[in-house]
């Protein structure tokens, strides 16, 4: 072993294990093409590409590029009713593709889509390779989804992750991709990159849940983007790459948040303040409950185009349903085959308004077609990202307003999304730096200047 192979295997690096495809579809991006062929060559990747990038086509190229290398099937995993969608969009450009419904397989080399609740059912030795579709599905190193997407891509020469750019400051979400993806487990990322603070410091205010703060250890930041870039790629316009945005260009986005006061006080105050704890908030959240639908209720009925409206419990979305005239609710009550059927009737337009929560529909689909949404926000700035995206995304021809609606006691968690919002910007340009570095680093020494050595030093004499 050279010097040069130690060093480099201490580094962790994603080492490419793929090939060099022979062609690629006309149908691609520029931007799509370049990670695709370099997803391909690397053999196991992620590709962090934002909302609206054609991650779909991305994945569909790749899959269709290593079924006609290895003439195996390849399988993609998506969430519940993107499936439908993939398949749509793989007979928009010409590829063989087959939805797999409990543990269905028979054996045709084409391009195979399930949905994630059924992937433990297939055989992973049937398949050449495995696409995850919104990958940040498994981004809870301790749930059973991450377990079971993990041992089935074990054995997986060639394996893809595709999501929404992940949150830079989400260590765990990156630590639990390089595990799927057979490079660091996701302990061996933390043990390696970071250390626990001194200190423990309580996770949510007001409730007996406490969590370890880890931070870099010293000098480690610089090495870790560059070992995550060698294996990723991030990108929220194809400008990250070094490519051409004009064909990109979104129309307005309006957020706007409305606050609505409620005449029941909590009980021993005089008057409204902000909610403190997840205790609180619960309490402040059910208490607010009739003031806050019907004004949401309002906004959905003022005019007759598409809408959506996110909730977070059970009650409010029984209440919307009864307040708004015509509309679908869209319910963990409801089968998969049935959640399924509501979803993409509304993608079609056969459903004008729907309620829904974000667990259930804001990953992966696609809702050009609405441009009025109203939410109750919560503190997780994710599933903001994430249902926001849903209809603010490339393809939509309208400005898009999303208005939140939450009480006076609320107004932390208003607070919490800005600041997770700011957070998230600031890290995402510095992610952005490390990558362009990254793919300037030459990993091999190469001299194409030739020095001048003057006579008199090159003599002999």
């Amino acid at each position: 072993m050279s010097y040069s192979d130690f060093i480099r295997g201490k580094s962790q690096w994603g080492e490419g294990c793929g090939f060099d495809p022979d062609s690629l579809p006309d149908w691609l991006y520029d931007f799509q093409r370049h990670l695709v062929e370099w997803s391909l060559r690397q053999g196991r990747s992620a590709i962090f590409a934002d909302c609206g990038m054609g991650k779909t086509a991305m994945q569909l190229a790749w899959a269709d590029a290593i079924i006609r290398r290895e003439n195996k099937p390849v399988l993609i995993v998506t969430p519940l009713a993107v499936g439908a969608q993939t398949i749509a969009e793989a007979t928009r450009f010409g590829i063989e593709a087959k939805r797999s419904r409990g543990g269905v397989f028979d054996g045709t080399n084409c391009v195979w889509v399930t949905n994630y609740e059924q992937m433990a059912k297939l055989d992973p030795s049937k398949f050449a390779g495995v696409v995850c579709d919104e990958s940040s599905a498994i981004k809870d190193f301790k749930s059973e989804r991450k377990g079971i997407v993990v041992d089935f891509m074990r054995t997986m020469q060639y394996r893809l992750l595709c999501t929404a750019t992940a949150a830079p400051n989400d260590f765990w979400e990156l630590g639990t991709s390089s595990e799927a993806l057979g490079l660091l487990g996701f302990r061996d990322m933390i043990t390696k990159f970071f250390r626990m603070t001194d200190n423990i410091s309580k996770r949510f205010a007001g409730d007996q849940m406490w969590a370890p703060k880890y931070r870099f250890r010293g000098h480690a930041e610089k090495p870790f983007w560059s070992w995550v870039c060698s294996w990723a790629r991030s990108m929220k316009m194809p400008s990250d790459l070094g490519f051409d945005d004009s064909k990109f260009i979104l129309p307005e986005l309006i957020e706007q948040q409305i606050v609505v006061r409620s005449e029941k006080l909590r009980e021993g105050f005089l008057f409204s303040i902000p909610a403190q704890g997840m205790r609180e908030e619960r309490e402040e959240r059910r208490r607010t409950l009739t003031e806050r639908c019907e004004k949401a209720a309002e906004l959905m009925t003022e005019h007759d185009r598409p809408a959506a409206m996110w909730c977070s419990l059970n009650d409010e979305g029984n209440l919307l349903e009864k307040l708004i005239p015509d509309c679908v609710q869209v319910s963990g009550a409801m089968g998969d085959d049935e959640k399924e059927e509501a979803l993409t009737a509304f993608s079609s337009g056969e459903i004008k308004r729907i309620v829904t929560k974000p667990v259930i529909a804001a990953w992966g689909l696609n809702w050009q077609h609405c441009s009025d949404v109203v939410a109750f926000p919560t503190h997780s700035f994710e599933q903001y990202y994430q249902l926001r995206a849903r209809f603010y995304r490339f393809g939509q021809k309208r400005n898009v307003t999303v208005t939140s609606v939450c009480s006076e006691g609320e107004s932390n968690i208003l607070k919490n999304l800005q600041r997770k919002q700011a957070q998230t910007e600031r890290m995402f340009r510095e992610l952005v730096a490390h990558m362009q570095d990254s793919m300037r680093i030459v990993t091999q020494d190469s001299y194409p200047n030739q020095e001048q050595v003057p006579s008199w030093l090159s003599s002999n004499k």
